[in-house]
């Protein structure tokens, strides 16, 4: 099945021990008979692990990477995630024939109290840190905690060390990389006392230290992008641009590129020229539509 006009996916569902229940509810999903909830569903996805459905086939198999460089996710958290960092392209490329994760996170709810960590604290050093993880201390006191609500945004270039706390919903655009380097997983043990498999090197040999990496400015914080109304461009890199549409839609403020566009839904239907697209769902197209109507707020990536 080509790709002509937009179309409808389907996502590659990912279950965690530590996934939530709410991406069920607000996909309408039957999770009947599952051992697993649900922690991630790749709406846009060309990865060979974990492609997104189009039609009978599959965007791995109908898309390149030119024209898909990014991936699209929902997450949902109802335990914290691994302390974590992702690799620069050129490591990447060296070590594990990849490229890259960067990417960015926008929050669609919280608990009260819930958030994420996110950069090390001022004057940690990589030597503190690094005997810190060998002693399996709790390292997430060696880092920055952001208490988040629905619309705050957060930019994670690689380098950066962060975790996503427990009682987080958020979508996170990214570049079409699986490279995950885990640094401390809480002390957590599966049924059997094992605990989950550690990068340490690695970790060590991407993580950022310096203080003006680790600055807030670097992470592009910002607060209330889902209040406004409007088409608002929110952070570029050189893999995906990163839009937020709310009422009018304003095709004429979107730069688009010879990437492939992909429009989410973020909380209520949206009209795609002749298709309707239900909430949290994503379509698919090569150039930006000419009728595009939604009652709520929207995600558009170019």
């Amino acid at each position: 099945m080509a790709l002509e006009n937009f179309e409808i996916l389907s996502p590659f569902i990912v279950r965690k021990i530590w996934g939530g229940q709410r991406l069920a509810q607000l996909k309408s999903l039957n999770e009947t008979g599952q051992d697993l909830p649900i922690g991630e569903t790749w709406e846009v996805s060309r990865l060979a692990e974990g492609p997104s459905g189009l039609g009978n086939s599959d965007l791995h198999s109908e898309v390149s990477e030119e024209e898909l460089p990014y991936l699209i996710k929902f997450i949902d958290t109802s335990d914290n995630l691994s302390v974590q960092v992702h690799p620069h392209d050129e490591y990447a490329k060296q070590v594990e024939n990849s490229v890259g994760k960067t990417e960015c996170w926008l929050i669609l709810d919280a608990e009260p109290g819930a958030g994420i960590y996110l950069g090390f604290k001022p004057g940690i050093t990589k030597k503190e840190f690094e005997t810190a993880v060998a002693k399996c201390e709790d390292v997430s006191r060696y880092l920055i905690f952001h208490q988040v609500q629905r619309g705050d945004f957060f930019f994670v270039p690689a380098g950066s060390i962060h975790a996503i706390g427990k009682g987080v919903t958020l979508i996170e655009v990214q570049q079409s990389s699986g490279i995950t380097y885990r640094v401390w997983d809480w002390n957590r043990v599966d049924s059997e006392g094992k605990s989950r498999e550690l990068h340490i090197d690695k970790a060590m040999d991407v993580s950022r230290f310096e203080s003006d990496f680790n600055d807030a400015s670097t992470f592009n914080i910002q607060k209330g992008l889902l209040s406004n109304s409007g088409t608002r461009h929110v952070i570029s890199h050189p893999d995906f641009n990163v839009w937020i549409v709310s009422g009018d839609w304003e095709p004429e403020k979107i730069q688009t590129t010879e990437r492939l566009i992909a429009i989410i839904s973020l909380d209520g239907e949206v009209e795609v020229d002749n298709q309707r697209m239900q909430p949290y769902q994503a379509m698919l197209g090569k150039k930006l539509p000419d009728v595009l109507k939604s009652s709520k707020s929207l995600l558009i990536v170019t």
